[in-house]
């Protein structure tokens, strides 16, 4: 029987302390701009995929879903073996996750926002391939079984870090597959002859898998025209990646959007002071002017 090895996971790894049960916005804000200064092997996923969700559901049980991914683990350890074989491993733990406790992809209602909250995908077994990936990782941690994202183009993949030729797809009940069956997934997804490169398959750090998070919620939010939501979820984005520039502009202009035009102005204006000159620039000073000028009169 595998030994669970996982510190333990109500623990805030931000300042050692415990997280709250429910946190206000505020708190957070704080803690997402801890992240944006950590050091990469200190950002613990689930952690942040849950301040990323409490976000959205403010009396959300941040110890409580922690302690979800322990029972999980805990379950998945039950059928694994002695041997530490990776292949091994990787298919008893696919076994009890998609077979046994039936976490699935949820084609219906792909954009669903559900879809993007670590907590809806634990409380309804499914999900997109990023977060039922982070499910994967999350439970294979505390198994000792590590698990590595993998951001493929237009569909989320894993792979076991010993075993790097071999990928999982969390989104079709954990299959394995080959580098080919990778490009053909591709192919399919994008419903396009895309040329294959290799580099798709490079893995990700969990600060670009939660920035991909996040990324899929602004993108989801501005479809609805539900900036509000698309906003609070771009603050998250600028205080985990402040060097990214490119969030700061996205930012500015879901402000402007929402006639928080002096915000706009100041995250736009940002924006402009650390980007080259472009096509993309040349419109946002024409933006920032006619802001300003408005701001003026």
């Amino acid at each position: 029987m595998v030994e669970l090895s996982y510190r333990p996971s109500h623990m805030n790894p931000c300042n050692g302390g415990f997280l709250f049960h429910a946190m206000e916005r505020a708190d957070i804000l704080e803690q997402f701009d801890q992240l944006g200064g950590m050091p990469e092997d200190e950002i613990d996923l689930a952690w942040a995929a849950l301040l990323i969700a409490a976000s959205e559901y403010p009396e959300l049980d941040v110890v409580g879903q922690m302690e979800v991914l322990d029972s999980l683990a805990a379950g998945a350890a039950k059928g694994m073996g002695d041997d530490g074989d990776p292949l091994s491993s990787v298919n008893n733990l696919s076994a009890y996750l998609f077979d046994e406790v039936g976490f699935h992809g949820n084609e219906a209602e792909y954009y669903d926002p559900r879809n993007s909250y670590l907590n809806e995908v634990l409380a309804r077994r499914m999900g997109i391939p990023i977060t039922l990936s982070v499910v994967c990782i999350e439970v294979g941690k505390r198994l000792g079984i590590p698990l590595e994202g993998v951001g493929m183009p237009g569909h989320f993949l894993l792979r076991h870090r010993d075993e790097p030729g071999i990928y999982i797809d969390p989104f079709h009940r954990g299959i394995l597959l080959s580098e080919d069956e990778c490009a053909q997934l591709l192919r399919d997804a994008t419903r396009t002859a895309v040329p294959w490169d290799k580099s798709y398959l490079t893995t990700v750090s969990n600060r670009e898998l939660i920035a991909r998070i996040l990324r899929n919620l602004k993108g989801i939010y501005l479809n609805q025209h539900d900036h509000q939501r698309a906003l609070g979820i771009a603050g998250l984005a600028v205080s985990l990646q402040p060097n990214i520039i490119g969030e700061r502009r996205d930012r500015g202009l879901i402000h402007y959007q929402l006639g928080n035009h002096q915000a706009a102005l100041e995250d736009l204006r940002i924006y402009l002071a650390a980007s080259p000159p472009g096509v993309d620039t040349s419109d946002v000073r024409r933006l920032v002017d006619r802001i300003g000028e408005n701001l003026d009169g």
